[in-house]
């Protein structure tokens, strides 16, 4: 009898260990998928802004169309993309599309002046800076559920139930080169 209760103790304890190590996959694969949302809440907030941002600025920037419609098109582009790898890149270029027209804005000091211009412009530099930081929060959530992952002995439990690595958020190669400023 002792020895029945001794074995029932220990498969008790192994699966409540199985129990914990699976819970704890399911919870950080949650997170990341949790992560990834909220960069695509800002950037939902940024997407919504963006027309407001370009309305704006219309009226004072006529011959810089071609910034205005290369940014609109960039948001659309976004707003369609699918997987997240295509999300990242579009969201990227939107971006230094964004870089730009701030920087044709310097030509405008009437615009630049325009106290809606102004409140459209601090928004959307508010919203830039939680777009950085959804994203690293979203590396560092795929960091700790692919360290679970990989460690023994949550890595055995992953491979028996298919838990699958998760990407980073990588900045494109382009943007890793070193800015030039020249006076």
């Amino acid at each position: 009898m002792a020895v029945w209760l001794i074995i029932l103790i220990i498969v008790g304890v192994l699966l409540l260990i199985v129990f914990g190590i699976y819970n704890s996959l399911i919870r950080l694969r949650n997170r990341v998928k949790n992560s990834w949302s909220q960069i695509d809440v800002q950037l939902k907030k940024r997407f919504d802004l963006v027309p407001n941002l370009i309305e704006t600025v219309k009226g004072y920037m006529t011959h810089e169309k071609e910034t205005l419609t290369k940014i609109t098109q960039l948001r659309s582009q976004a707003m369609s993309a699918t997987d997240m790898s295509m999300k990242a890149k579009a969201n990227n270029q939107l971006s230094k599309a964004l870089s730009g027209l701030n920087i044709a804005v310097e030509s405008y000091p009437d615009l630049k002046a325009s106290q809606n211009f102004l409140m459209l412009q601090e928004e959307l530099s508010g919203i830039e800076n939680k777009i950085a930081y959804a994203r690293q929060f979203y590396n560092d959530s795929v960091m700790i559920y692919n360290n679970k992952i990989e460690m023994f002995p949550s890595n055995i439990f992953a491979s028996m139930f298919n838990f699958k690595k998760e990407q980073f958020f990588e900045a494109p190669e382009e943007e890793r080169k070193n800015v030039k400023v020249s006076f």
